[in-house]
């Protein structure tokens, strides 16, 4: 194994030295540290593995060839390079169209235009997957990522020292997991007879053991080790609330990303979208609506959970999947797009069936940026009108999915100026009479214009 993987002679890394002095390896150099690299193969990438994968961006090099110079596996410096990547120009055009130069529409770009071809880079979107080093980087006119190893070390740093501190969970789930466990355990129950009897809990034995001996428990529902029986009832001080800190597992962002949405967009112009999201009042207690947008004729649907975890979520999905049907749904909910929240952090389990094949494909919005779907944003505002904040919505009368189909229904018999007067369910009936029919046999129904009701007073009917 040698350099010339990297197809050049000499190389200069900047070590992080006293002198700040850039070191300049020749080839010998570079293999001995290649060597070195492949005996620890098994470790995580160092500031100076990053700065060789930059070398090798910059020289064109395959992903394979670098992981190959590190003793790394292929998918290492696959994720490294795509997770690390920043944009450091944008494209100004709406669209990144191969036939940009020959735009006969003054470069208008939408998906639907005749004349749209999605631009490809091999370089960028394949190997190596950044532009340092490209020789057409100054003239070109599309999106150009770079890869910094020492910013990538750092958020590298920062994510694992976050993922060290404290109890993954919150202290609400702490609590939550604290109230169901400690009468069990005063009445002699194991941590194995507790997780088995209360799969909601959502965690295993060994988790439930180092939660007791860790203390995670003790503060908010006085479960120890040594005594079971004394309830800590004082608040929480600043020091002991920052143990229960939400680690932020970024691993099921990879791949589905807003950006990696775009470009499957792009890929695949046809795809049907549907956007989701979760409406709630008390976090605690619930109830949660998962709520489902289908943009293109302004529908709502909504699936009633009474907790907000991630299994609910992929129930939600599987139950509108089979509402619909396997082929009515894969051909309408062929994209789902919603945020970051951690009920939605299983995407595998919405994507996939049991048997393996695909159901849907799931993408997320940006950090704080609701307005990526804002259509389905601009849709609770009207569920608001009968469902308002800051209110019990139990005793306001939504306590289970009856219910929420009657708020449906009122709300997608509704005619909105967006759609010339047409109501949403006028639109699905005429343009997919089929998915209204599945909706009908659901339980929602077409209310008589003139008996719409968009008040809270709805639900006490």
């Amino acid at each position: 194994m040698s350099c010339t993987q990297f197809h050049f002679e000499k190389v200069e890394i900047s070590l992080a030295n006293s002198s700040n002095m850039k070191v300049e390896l020749s080839p010998t150099d570079l293999k001995e540290a290649t060597f070195m690299a492949c005996e620890n193969s098994n470790k995580h990438l160092t500031l100076d593995e990053r700065r060789i994968i930059k070398i090798g961006i910059e020289h064109g090099s395959q992903k394979s060839s670098i992981a190959n110079t590190l003793g790394k596996d292929k998918s290492t410096i696959g994720k490294e390079i795509q997770l690390h990547r920043v944009l450091r120009f944008k494209c100004a055009m709406p669209l990144e169209c191969s036939n940009y130069r020959k735009c006969s529409y003054d470069r208008h770009c939408t998906l639907d235009c005749p004349d749209y071809i999605a631009f490809v880079c091999k370089r960028r979107d394949r190997s190596p997957g950044a532009c340092n080093g490209c020789s057409d980087y100054s003239k070109c006119r599309f999106n150009k990522y770079y890869y910094d190893p020492e910013a990538a070390q750092k958020d590298y740093e920062e994510t694992l020292v976050d993922s060290r501190v404290g109890f993954n969970l919150t202290t609400s789930e702490a609590k939550r997991i604290g109230d169901t466990v400690a009468p069990l355990l005063k009445q002699g129950q194991s941590p194995y007879q507790i997780v088995t009897d209360h799969p909601e809990l959502g965690i295993c034995e060994k988790t439930l053991y180092n939660y007791i001996k860790g203390g995670a428990l003790k503060q908010v529902s006085g479960i120890t080790v040594m005594d079971l029986r004394r309830t800590v009832s004082r608040k929480l001080s600043k020091s002991q609330s920052q143990l229960y800190k939400k680690r932020d597992n970024r691993e099921f962002l990879k791949g589905r990303d807003y950006k990696d949405y775009q470009a499957f967009l792009e890929a695949n112009p046809l795809a049907s979208i549907v956007q989701m999201d979760t409406v709630y009042n008390d976090e605690t207690n619930g109830p949660f609506i998962q709520t489902f947008k289908f943009p293109a004729y302004s529908f709502l649907f909504a699936v009633f959970h009474t907790q907000k975890l991630a299994a609910n979520m992929v129930n939600g999905v599987i139950t509108l999947e089979n509402i619909l049907g396997h082929d009515l749904f894969e051909k309408f909910v062929s994209v789902l797009l919603t945020d970051r929240g951690s009920e939605f952090s299983n995407p595998l389990g919405m994507e996939k069936r049991p048997d393996g094949s695909t159901r849907t494909r799931v993408f997320y919005c940006d950090p704080m940026r609701s307005n990526q779907k804002g259509s389905l944003e601009n849709k609770h505002i009207e569920l608001r009108f009968i469902c308002p904040k800051e209110v019990d919505l139990y005793s306001l009368g939504l306590t289970s999915q009856h219910e929420l189909n009657r708020v449906l229904s009122h709300l997608n018999s509704r005619p909105l100026e967006a759609l010339n007067g047409k109501s949403p369910f006028e639109m699905v009936d005429f343009f997919v009479p089929e998915m209204g029919s599945k909706f009908r046999e659901f339980g929602l129904e077409v209310i008589p214009k003139s008996q719409i009701t968009l008040k809270p007073y709805l639900l006490k009917g």
